[in-house]
């Protein structure tokens, strides 16, 4: 009796250790094919994360070099124009400035402006020519002695403060204003010789 216990005993001890083996190694197994999933989809992320950082990269690159380029262009634009407004600065304000300190030179040309004016605008009540305060007794006595005639046709000489060259001109309602100082006439002539200063410089260069 105490021996088919026994082996009983043993037969249920060896089929519970071989039953907890063959467990044992399914859950090893099934943790095995886990881990070697979880390796795979990692990995497969992982070249997919890459993939995407190197697209990015190249994007980004290309980006940047377009930047660089547009900046670069402007930069050696920027020169261009600087160069050229210097040339034209030494070719312009110098001579300009110059010319509005010669009174005959300033007379001659409001002449023109009031005969011009007078001409076109028989009609009109006149002018209004504003002058700097230390050009307006001189301008006002050539008009008295040599130009009767224009001061009689409705021009009206006065004073403006903000003036210190030049002189502004008017109809007399108001209506409108020009002006005409050495300021006015140097962005005049810098506007018209800009263009033509960089093209004359930098035709060959494109």
């Amino acid at each position: 009796m105490e021996n088919k216990l026994q082996e009983l005993t043993n037969k249920i001890h060896s089929e519970g250790i071989l039953k907890a083996e063959k467990e044992g190694e399914e859950i090893k197994e099934k943790a095995k094919n886990e881990a070697a999933k979880i390796i795979k989809d990692a990995n497969k992320e992982a070249d997919k994360i890459v993939e995407q950082a190197e697209t990015r990269a190249v994007e980004i690159r290309k980006n940047v070099m377009a930047e660089l380029k547009l900046s670069a262009n402007q930069a050696v634009s920027a020169v261009k124009q600087k160069v050229a407004d210097l040339i034209i600065l030494k070719l312009v304000d110098k001579p300009v400035k110059e010319a509005f300190q010669d009174k005959d030179f300033i007379k001659k040309i409001i002449e023109i402006l009031v005969r011009n004016w007078s001409s076109i605008e028989s009609g009109s009540a006149g002018l209004m020519l504003m002058l700097p305060e230390k050009d307006k007794v001189e301008i006002e006595n050539y008009f008295l002695q040599k130009q009767q005639k224009l001061l009689k046709s409705g021009l009206e000489i006065k004073v403006d403060d903000t003036l210190t060259t030049g002189f502004k001109i008017a109809p007399k309602d108001g209506s409108f204003m020009i002006s005409f100082t050495d300021e006015d006439f140097s962005n005049f002539i810098k506007s018209y010789l800009r263009p033509r200063t960089i093209k004359l410089l930098y035709e060959g260069d494109e």
